[in-house]
C-alpha cells in the first residue's frame, strides 16, 4: 500500500501539539533531575534548563492559543475553590502520614 506525502506529514496543529507534548516531558525530566541533583552546580544547570524549557513551552502555548488550537476554558471561582480545597486536603493527609 502506497501512502502519499500528505498522509505522512503532520499538519501545523499536530506538529505544535507534538512539540508541546515533548516540552512537557522535558519539564518533567528536568524537574526530577533538579530534585535529585546532588551538587549546587548540577542543580543550577538543571534549573537553567528547566527555565529554558518552561519559556519554550509557554511560547508554544501562546502560539497554539493565537491559532485557535488551544483555548482553555476560564476557571470559575467555584472550580478554583474546589481544587484548592482538594489540594489542601491532600497536603493535610500527607503530613498526617
Amino acid at each position: 500500500m502506497k501512502t502519499s506525502k500528505s498522509e505522512t506529514q503532520l499538519n501545523e496543529k499536530d506538529a505544535l501539539q507534538d512539540m508541546i507534548s515533548a516540552e512537557k516531558q522535558l519539564m518533567s525530566l528536568y524537574a526530577t533531575a533538579l530534585f535529585e541533583g546532588s551538587s549546587k552546580s548540577v542543580r543550577k544547570e538543571f534549573a537553567a534548563n528547566l527555565n529554558a524549557v518552561a519559556n519554550s513551552q509557554y511560547d508554544l502555548f501562546t502560539q497554539m492559543g493565537a491559532r485557535g488550537y488551544y483555548v482553555p476554558a476560564p476557571a470559575t471561582k467555584q472550580l478554583i475553590d474546589q481544587t484548592n480545597d482538594k489540594f489542601k486536603k491532600e497536603i493535610k493527609n500527607l503530613k498526617a502520614q
